[in-house]
Order: structure tokens, then C-alpha cells, then sequence
């Protein structure tokens, strides 16, 4: 597979709906490889419908072209950007300089254990665009759903049963994350749009990308440029996934860079959802992912909520 200057997609269907169970593994099989090498997949055939996604697009672009007074209503001070709101030039990759050219709104989990209410505030909803909330929540329990079955794909690729996530992750902290990056009008910049990164999550899901400039950073140590079709949802492993399996499935460093010449003219809009789990699940590296050559990196378990924290403060949204 390192010889694929490329990232794969894989077709979904041949794990929800395939043809015999040797296809079913086969996909299993190649997601995991996937993984492995890129830790990036283009997923198709995931079933959800394209006006879906357009619809929840053009209400965020809806959004983002307010004024910027009334936007900043919708800052929560102190929310560490977890809810709402969060302007242009606040988050900074870890370890960057300059802060990313972005601003961003947080859709949370709408229903949610009571146990957990302290750490998952309840969402915010701008009334300048009525519509936002039942789109927004439409894309969200979509793309919740889908990671959900690529959770199950994971699970069976590492040797653990088609559940082991489901109870794990149904109160997940996951994040909907509408971006705009507004254009570029000077050439002198030193920013980029979102300076290389890894997410902090379990699986990262981007719908719907409008423009190029996402970069992957290959285990040769070569950014690849990944712009997906239409139809293909790009999901990526998270760091607490990369902790839990012990670093058998990465976390893969990517960044998305300011396009050349007239292209960065135009603004870039892109929604990825972050699946989290469960704020109380324990992240303690599965023992089949550890064996006398490969060590366990992490002998002290956390929770998700104290990763989470931990990594807000090193991004500056804490």
C-alpha cells in the first residue's frame, strides 16, 4: 500500500449492506490498512442525501456573512468555544506561532445524559437564521450515525466485538463544526487556514469540503494534498483513538493551506464532525494492541474529558 501515492475510499455499502460476508471482512481488511498507512479513508455510499448537506451549507454560509457584532453575541466567555460562537484568529494549532485564519460555530449533543450536563452545556441558536437548528442537528445525528458504523468496521479490524463502541460513545461529546475561512486578500499572510494539527477526538468526519487546500502528512514525511469527490465523506483517526490502540491506527498530522493566486480570493467553507466518547469512558490502551515488541506508550489511563481539557488549553480555546 505505501507505494499509493493516493488515499483510498472505500465503499461503506460493503460493510452495511454487502454482498456475502467475504466482501464484508475484505472491507474490514482494507479500512484497517487504510488506516494504518494514512490514517485518513474516503468513505462513499454512506447514505447521506446531498440536500441534506447542501441545505446545512448554505445555512452556515448564511451565518457566517452577519455582521460581525451580531456573530459575536454568540460567544460564550469562558465556554472554552465548546458551545456557539468563536471568532476569526482565537484557535492556534499547538505549537504554532500564528493563529488559524478561521472562525467556527459549535453544535453539541442535543440530547444528552443528565449525568454528563456539567461538561456538555446545552447548544445555542443564532435567531438571525431560523433555520440553523433543525439543519445543523439533521447533518449532526447523520453524521453521528455514520461514524457509529465505522466505529463497528474499527472495532472488528482490531480484533474486539462489532459493539465494543456503541455504549462507549452514545453519550459521546461529539462536536458539529461549521468553519468559515474568509478570503485571503493580502499575500503577505504567515498564517495558514489551520496550521498541521491532529484532531483530538476518536474519528473526525468531514462533509462536504468546498475548496482544496486540505494537506496529509504521509509516514514519508510528504504533504499530499486530499481534495475528495463529491460523494465522499473523509474520516480520520483521532488522537484518542491513536492512545487507546496504542498508536496501531495514527493519528495522522494534516493542515489546510492557503490555495495560490485567485483561489485564495475566495472564501473556504468546511463542516467536520468530531466524535468523541463518552466524557467518563477511560482511554486505557487495549491490551491486543500491545505485545513484547510494541510496548504500551501509555501505562496511566485518562478519561476523555481529562484529555479533552488537557488538549483545549494547548490549542488556546481553554
Amino acid at each position: 500500500m505505501s507505494d499509493q501515492p493516493y488515499i483510498p475510499t472505500l465503499d461503506i455499502r460493503r460493510f452495511t449492506a454487502p454482498k456475502d460476508s467475504a466482501d464484508r471482512d475484505a472491507f474490514v481488511a482494507e479500512l484497517g490498512a487504510a488506516y494504518r498507512e494514512w490514517g485518513f479513508a474516503g468513505i462513499r455510499g454512506h447514505g447521506i442525501p446531498q440536500d441534506l448537506i447542501d441545505g446545512a451549507y448554505d445555512t452556515f454560509v448564511k451565518f457566517f456573512a452577519l455582521p460581525e457584532a451580531v456573530k459575536k453575541q454568540y460567544h460564550i466567555a469562558g465556554g472554552g468555544g465548546a458551545r456557539g460562537y468563536t471568532a476569526f484568529g482565537v484557535e492556534t494549532a499547538k505549537d504554532s506561532k500564528h493563529f488559524d485564519l478561521k472562525e467556527f460555530w459549535h453544535v453539541g449533543r442535543e440530547h444528552r445524559d443528565p449525568k454528563y450536563a456539567d461538561v456538555m452545556p446545552a447548544n445555542v441558536w443564532p435567531a438571525e437564521v431560523p433555520e440553523f437548528r433543525e439543519r445543523a442537528l439533521a447533518l449532526y445525528d447523520a453524521l453521528d450515525a455514520l461514524g457509529a458504523r465505522m466505529l463497528s468496521a474499527l472495532a472488528l479490524g482490531l480484533g474486539l466485538d462489532e459493539g465494543y463502541f456503541a455504549d462507549k460513545t452514545d453519550n459521546g461529546n461529539s462536536i458539529l463544526r461549521p468553519i468559515h475561512y474568509p478570503p485571503i486578500t493580502t499575500d503577505d499572510v504567515p498564517n495558514v487556514r489551520a496550521g498541521a494539527h491532529e484532531d483530538i477526538n476518536l474519528i473526525t468526519l468531514l462533509v462536504g469540503a468546498s475548496a482544496e487546500g486540505l494537506q496529509v502528512l504521509s509516514r514519508k514525511g510528504e504533504w499530499v494534498p486530499y481534495t475528495a469527490a463529491a460523494d465522499t465523506i473523509v474520516v480520520n483517526i483521532g488522537d484518542m483513538l491513536q492512545r487507546l490502540t496504542n498508536h496501531v491506527l495514527p493519528s495522522t498530522t494534516h493542515r489546510v493551506v492557503n490555495p495560490p493566486g485567485d483561489k485564495a480570493r475566495q472564501p473556504r467553507y468546511s463542516t467536520p464532525f468530531f466524535l468523541h466518547p463518552n466524557p467518563d469512558f477511560l482511554i486505557d490502551v487495549l491490551p491486543n494492541c500491545v505485545s513484547a515488541d510494541h510496548p504500551s506508550r501509555y501505562p496511566e489511563p485518562i478519561t476523555a474529558q481529562g484529555y479533552l481539557e488537557e488538549r483545549l488549553r494547548e490549542i488556546k480555546l481553554k
